[in-house]
């Protein structure tokens, strides 16, 4: 089955995954995921992208982005990986690639989608383990629950909905992060970034198909029903 070319709307938030290859670390300590946001930092600002959030996991980096063009997002994780994959076998004495092959994404409906996306990234680390709170994870949480200034993060409108305060949202997000999603959502959302799929309702999807040429969300499971015989 031919590979569905990759769903990328300007305007719209993007969910995208790049992962070390074979599932291997892409990062040995915070040495390493500075050196990572300051290529991420040039990228953005080269291509025009806004980043509404990130999280920098042990052997995957998590992002949501809305790019202006359709191939920007592309070219700044090329540049990413190039610049930080080369610093990274330099530093460690390795060879080889040190990411995954093409990364995935998927498109995010605004509104209550892209809140849900938001807060899938943001708590990462400390679902993975990898942080005690938000406070000493490397991403986003910490700028959302006012905690520290992160310039390379920008608020997105539904986050600004949330109150009318800095206050009120963060106090807004702090609840919405011990919430989390529940399982069953969350693995939805999983499956949409990793197969290049919409993450939202089914009107956002069947609209984007339209708009876009394309399948957006995967076809039911079974056969079609069959039409009634004349």
């Amino acid at each position: 089955m031919a590979r569905l070319p990759r769903l990328v709307v300007p305007g719209m938030a993007h969910h995208v995954v790049l992962r070390g290859h074979n599932g291997q670390r892409v990062f040995a300590d915070d040495d390493d995921r500075r050196r990572c946001l300051d290529a991420l930092a040039e990228g953005l600002r080269a291509q025009s992208i806004a980043l509404l959030a990130y999280a920098l996991l042990d052997d995957e980096v998590r992002l949501l982005l809305v790019p202006q063009q359709a191939d920007a997002i592309g070219r700044l994780l090329q540049g990413v990986g190039r610049r930080y994959g080369a610093y990274f076998n330099r530093r460690h004495g390795r060879r080889g690639t040190l990411w995954d092959g093409r990364f995935r994404a998927g498109v995010v409906e605004p509104g209550e989608a892209t809140l849900q996306c938001l807060c899938w990234v943001d708590g990462l680390p400390q679902q993975r383990g990898q942080a005690a709170d938000a406070a000493g994870a490397w991403g986003s949480a910490a700028h959302r629950l006012g905690l520290r200034r992160d310039r390379l993060v920008t608020d997105p409108p539904e986050y600004w909905a949330l109150g009318n305060t800095p206050f009120e949202r963060e106090a807004a997000w702090a609840r919405r992060l011990r919430q989390g999603l529940d399982p069953a959502q969350a693995e939805r959302l999983e499956h949409a970034a990793r197969h290049g799929w919409a993450w939202g309702s089914a009107a956002f999807a069947a609209g984007l198909a339209d708009a876009v040429g394309r399948a957006t969300a995967p076809r039911p499971r079974g056969r079609p029903p069959r039409s009634p015989a004349a």
